[in-house]
């Protein structure tokens, strides 16, 4: 019979024996700490981990966005010499466009 109280599980309750009760659990029959290890052991092996398709491209994208820089210096600077000289002009048609494509890319 397992009680919950407030979220606690099983799991989480604090289970730590007193001396006397170890005392008592190591003269059971235990299986020895090498027959432990070897069963571990032979459990590990026949583990495996597979990827979801979606966290696959995931990794993908990460290694692609790595090879980017983070700030491209050479247009920053072009832009910042365009805006002091008053010769940068934004693009309306150009701007509703990419602003649209991002909130489809957002919202769908």
């Amino acid at each position: 019979m397992s009680v919950d109280f407030n979220g606690i599980g099983p799991g989480q309750v604090n289970t730590q024996k007193t001396t006397a009760d170890k005392s008592s659990a190591t003269q059971s029959t235990q299986p020895s700490t090498a027959e432990q290890a070897k069963t571990q052991a032979q459990g590990a092996r026949g583990e495996n981990v597979n990827l979801s398709s979606q966290a696959k491209n995931l990794k993908q994208l990460e290694q692609k966005l790595g090879s980017y820089p983070e700030m491209d210096d050479d247009r920053i600077e072009q832009i910042r010499s365009a805006l002091e000289s008053g010769s940068y002009k934004v693009d309306a048609e150009k701007l509703a466009q990419k602003m649209h494509e991002m909130d489809e890319s957002i919202f769908g």
